[in-house]
Order: C-alpha cells, then structure tokens, then sequence
C-alpha cells in the first residue's frame, strides 16, 4: 500500500486546527486533490456551497459535524480523524456520554465507525467503536494515516493490524495495541464475524 494519505447552518467563522497541527482544511484539500475531485465537484458531492468548501479548506471556518461527515463520504476518509479538534477552551469540568448504540455512524469501504462522545466540539482524543468489514489488506486503496496516537481494544472477533514498519500483528478479543497513527495502518477481521474494537485517537 502507499501512504494515504456554506454558506450553511451551524458555520462559524472561526479557524479549527487537526489533530496533528496542520490545518484540518489541508487534510481535507488533500484527499479532495487525491481524488482527482475540483472545488465544485466535491462541495456539490457534499451538498454544500462551493464557497463554504473553499474556506474550509483555507482554514477561514469551522464546518459542523454533519459537514464534516459529509465531506468524509464524499472523500472516503478511513479514519474519523476529521472530527478531532484541538482543545482551546478554558472551561473544566466539562462532560459528554453516550448510550449504548446511539453513537454517531460513519461508515467506510472497509470500517463502520460509531463516534463516541460527539457533544464536545473540542477535545483532544477521540474515541469510536469500529467494526471491521475489510478482510483483506487490498481492500485499502493506500496505508491509511494521521499524526498523533492511537490505542486499540479488540472488542470481539479477531484482527490483523498491518503497519507500515512492522510484521502483521494478530490480536483476539482482550488484546489491545498502542502505535503511532503516523505510521501507515490498516486492519481487516479474520473471524468469523466482523470484528469490534474500540479506537481512542490523540491528536497532538
């Protein structure tokens, strides 16, 4: 694999920066170009203002959730990355929960994401359920890649974990992994059901 790399409600003109400290309008220009995608066609793929692509990828304001995971679709990220903020708030003793099955879903060729916790519009880490759909490491257009840190609990079933460095790990339900999400990854079930694990992702 090679490395992977609106004018609309709920917009406020207000810089957000990614997980690994670029700007969260280079991550998503990136994989826009990556795809061959013009300005016009991923906004409209997006249902959203050309305008408001623009200056989200210019780091001019801060998309919603929904446009977030709308531009994840349409760009078909593999990692919920984009909806991990920097913390800028001074506010403490903040909290957020999630019931059990009311995360919000983001599916994937090869994951279905459930993100945890989605209240808080700025934080640090970022936790979600996936399950594995992949079964196969072609099945991965290119390695998939964040910077930043990354724990893994199997939930259930089993996984392979390739990473760009090391030999294929195999981990079962119990087994847990921490790694650096700039290295390449990817992971694909080996059960007989798809695998869960739970990922928590810290951006730096």
């Amino acid at each position: 694999m090679e490395p992977v790399q609106a004018e609309d409600a709920g917009i406020t003109v207000e810089a957000i920066e990614a997980p690994d400290g670029e700007i969260l309008g280079k991550m998503i220009r990136d994989a826009r170009k990556e795809k061959g995608l013009t300005l016009e066609e991923a906004a409209k793929a997006a249902a959203i203002g050309r305008s408001t692509l623009s200056k989200i990828e210019n780091n001019q304001t801060r998309p919603s959730f929904e446009i977030i995971r709308r531009l994840m679709q349409t760009l078909e990220l593999e990692t919920p990355q984009l909806f991990l903020q920097s913390a800028k708030s001074d506010i403490s003793g903040r909290r957020d929960y999630t019931r059990t099955g009311d995360g919000e879903h983001q599916a994937t060729r090869t994951y279905d994401h459930e993100l945890l916790c989605t209240e808080l519009t700025s934080k640090r880490m970022l936790p979600y359920i996936s399950t594995i759909k992949a079964r196969d490491v072609t099945e991965f257009d290119s390695w998939v890649r964040h910077q930043g840190e990354e724990f893994m609990y199997v939930i259930s079933g089993s996984v392979i974990l390739y990473t760009e460095h090391y030999r294929p790990l195999t981990m079962n339900a119990g087994d847990s992994v921490y790694y650096d999400s700039g290295m390449g990854h990817g992971c694909i079930s080996t059960s007989h059901e798809d695998a869960k694990v739970l990922w928590v992702s810290l951006g730096n």
